[in-house]
């Protein structure tokens, strides 16, 4: 084996570095055409994966999830109950993800989703697939719009911008179970519209963003005044009910919240991701790595096969190798060209690793 030489502390350089790349699919930054699985979207029995949240893809071929959308309620309303049975009552799919949520952001059963300091019934979810991030959602990119409609003799509002207030705050944020906590607000990449994160009043603010884990809760209380929820696309300008929330009904709220996201056709978070790298340099002084085993520097006598090597001899440095305390090889570093070494020249080479 070659001789190995040991680097020394200062030739190992260790960085962190942030990439930002879009979350969906094919890298795109906006997703703006939104479908659904007809397989999965099914309300009909409470048991089943639609009951509880409804899937959103980018294209037709249902291949590639984006986002869920989820409703809980702290009763269990808005949804079909399990079973009938006597003490069943309320327990259901908007009481499941209610309950799920709670656990997730404040690590009990107990703990109720408090939007400046107004506790309403029921929430919605909006869970970004786990394949599309990296290690988090980027604050500050999110533009989420959510398209609304004129009910009970109010005038439409047009869409509803929806960002988080990471910029606002300069970052700071509250740490939760489930990791950093911002404010949903109105406004756009991560600063708000106006000074009060409540906006409507009486009614707390839009919500949370938990870009570590990846999802939104928001206050459905706000969105109830603020949007016309309806049954389908072409509904949207009629005077359908809000948001209703009957005891053992399939009510599907989440499902008319995820054609409202659809409708405005507007959906932007960026995905980030931490990059360690450590840089190894590796320094080749005048006298060293000047000979060669390679066949073509000596035969199978050791003599030199070329005559103006035996004086000045001459290697090419085309690979570097990194080598553990026990001699095994770890890492191997191939250069883009080979590096011409001899007694007059020394080589500096910088290998980097990523992970």
């Amino acid at each position: 084996m070659a001789n190995l030489i040991r680097f020394e502390n200062s030739d190992i350089v260790n960085d962190v570095q942030k990439v930002v790349t879009s979350t969906w699919t094919n890298n795109t930054n906006n997703l703006t055409t939104q479908f659904t699985s007809s397989t999965q979207a099914i309300f009909t029995a409470a048991t089943s994966s639609g009951a509880h949240f409804i899937e959103v893809f980018n294209d037709a071929t249902v291949a590639n999830p984006q986002f869920a959308v989820a409703y809980g309620h702290k009763a269990g309303s808005g949804s079909l109950d399990f079973t009938n049975d006597t003490g069943a009552i309320g327990f259901s799919p908007s009481r499941n993800i209610y309950n799920q949520y709670r656990q997730l952001v404040f690590g009990d059963e107990s703990s109720e989703f408090s939007f400046d300091g107004h506790i309403p019934d029921d929430i919605f979810v909006i869970n970004i697939n786990r394949a599309r991030y990296k290690h988090n959602l980027k604050p500050g990119t999110l533009d989420l719009r959510i398209a609304s409609s004129s009910a009970n003799g109010k005038a439409a509002i047009g869409t509803l911008h929806l960002t988080d207030d990471s910029v606002t705050t300069t970052g700071s944020a509250t740490v939760t179970n489930a990791g950093r906590q911002f404010n949903i607000v109105s406004g756009s990449l991560g600063t708000m519209s106006g000074s009060q994160l409540t906006q409507v009043e009486g009614s707390g603010s839009f919500g949370f963003f938990y870009p570590d884990m990846g999802f939104i809760i928001l206050n459905a209380d706000p969105l109830n005044e603020k949007l016309r929820f309806t049954q389908t696309p072409s509904q949207i300008s009629t005077s359908s009910p809000f948001i209703t929330a009957s005891a053992n009904t399939a009510n599907n709220n989440h499902d008319k919240l995820r054609r409202h996201i659809s409708s405005a056709a507007h959906f932007i978070v960026d995905s980030e991701e931490k990059v360690s790298s450590q840089f190894y340099f590796a320094r080749a002084k005048n006298n060293q790595f000047n000979y060669t085993t390679n066949p073509s520097f000596i035969d199978g006598n050791g003599n030199v096969n070329i005559d103006s090597f035996i004086d000045n001899p001459t290697t090419f440095i085309t690979t570097v190798g990194l080598y553990n305390d026990n001699n095994d090889l770890v890492a191997v570093a191939k250069l883009s060209q080979p590096v011409t070494k001899d007694f007059t020249k020394e080589a500096l080479i910088r290998v980097k690793l990523d992970y």
